[in-house]
């Protein structure tokens, strides 16, 4: 038997960071990305995010290959978005994704939990930004890139 505790704190924006998830959209597309996540293997612990963006606080299992569960995951949301609302829906292609220790999880729920307050001071460059930093994340040329 495998003892594993793959956390992921991961965040991804809209094509262009255009503002395309609405008020409106927005529960309903927590509640289908978190049934996603479950459907992949996985367990969604927060979901939250702005016009622009969503952050995700996911455990998943050993089994599941990361970049297959984020493909899946983006894809299905983005064709889910598309069938249940007008607008014409996509995720950027890059993304970030940070492991998570154990004594950190409250933390981070916290954090995800605070988007639209966060937002308030912060726009999603400056975060993603900062969080790549803050993980020792290289910012490149392409990072702003769809």
């Amino acid at each position: 038997m495998s003892y594993t505790n793959l956390l992921y704190h991961i965040v991804f924006g809209t094509k262009g960071r255009l503002p395309l998830i609405t008020d409106e959209i927005k529960p309903r597309l927590y509640e289908y990305l978190g049934g996603t996540v479950r459907g992949l293997g996985g367990i969604a612990f927060e979901i939250k995010g702005i016009a622009d963006h969503v952050h995700l606080f996911v455990k998943i299992p050993p089994t599941v290959k990361f970049s297959d569960f984020l493909r899946d995951l983006k894809a299905n949301s983005s064709k889910w978005v598309n069938e249940n609302t007008n607008e014409k829906f996509a995720w950027q292609r890059r993304y970030g994704a940070f492991t998570v220790s154990e004594s950190q999880v409250e933390i981070i729920r916290d954090y995800i939990r605070k988007q639209e307050e966060h937002h308030r001071k912060f726009d999603f460059k400056s975060e993603f930004e900062s969080l790549l930093k803050v993980n020792k994340i290289e910012i490149d040329d392409f990072v702003w890139q769809d």
